[in-house]
């Protein structure tokens, strides 16, 4: 019980010491923006009373743990993290520092410039042709990105879908059509989203679409036959 709680008073006496190094401006002003984590997800970086705050993903106000001078433990991400100029480009990137002190710093969470907008945003904004020029343009430089994944896209635009985002679930799904043309899957989701908002007409179209590219999907038959018919009655 006592070792305890010396580890706890160890603890909690390290926490309160590193929470008095201050931010100065200069690190402020350099540090603040928005950084890009992935080819489409950025990290928000602001101060509130001189104290670093993240915006990632769901979480609006991540609270980093000021180690040193320099570093900052995020406890979500179970990182160490450090703001530095790359030497090479002269721009501020959000550093992840190594686990094993074999490897050496790896400048890859780089500083956006202002008005720099990532592709999910211009969807968001309901700038498609954008949104989807941005799209072609990962695709041709790296057609691997996890982010232009036929597989993660379709995973995105059903869970609009379920959420009856209707616009946002077709402008996905067509994107993808876009980037898969050759894929029966692509129109087969467009098609699902079509049918959800109550468009009987584009929903047949992509189901066809879909079935010239993948004549043997029996599900995709039953779905636009069943179209088809109730528009008989």
């Amino acid at each position: 019980m006592k070792f305890q709680f010396i580890i706890l008073f160890m603890f909690s006496f390290l926490f309160l010491n590193c929470s008095k190094i201050k931010n100065d401006s200069e690190f402020i002003e350099k540090a603040t923006g928005r950084y890009l984590f992935n080819s489409d997800e950025v990290i928000e970086v602001f101060f509130e009373e001189n104290e670093l705050f993240l915006k990632w993903r769901e979480a609006d106000q991540i609270h980093p743990i000021k180690v040193d001078e320099n570093t900052f433990f995020v406890k979500e991400m179970n990182e160490k993290i450090q703001f530095l100029m790359n030497p090479e480009d002269q721009n501020m990137y959000m550093v992840l520092l190594p686990k094993n002190k074999s490897e050496s710093l790896e400048y890859r969470v780089k500083k956006m410039i202002n008005g720099e907008i990532i592709p999910s945003e211009y969807l968001k904004r309901n700038e498609f042709d954008n949104a989807l020029s941005a799209f072609l343009l990962l695709k041709k430089t790296d057609s691997l990105d996890p982010v232009i994944n036929e597989g993660y896209l379709n995973k995105i635009g059903y869970q609009e879908l379920r959420e009856k985002n209707y616009k946002y679930a077709i402008d996905i799904f067509k994107i993808n059509v876009a980037l898969y043309p050759n894929s029966g899957n692509v129109y087969d989701s467009l098609g699902d989203a079509f049918r959800k908002k109550g468009d009987t007409t584009q929903a047949i179209i992509n189901y066809k679409k879909s079935l010239e590219l993948d004549s043997s999907n029996l599900r995709i038959k039953r779905k636009l036959n069943s179209l088809e018919n109730a528009g008989k009655e």
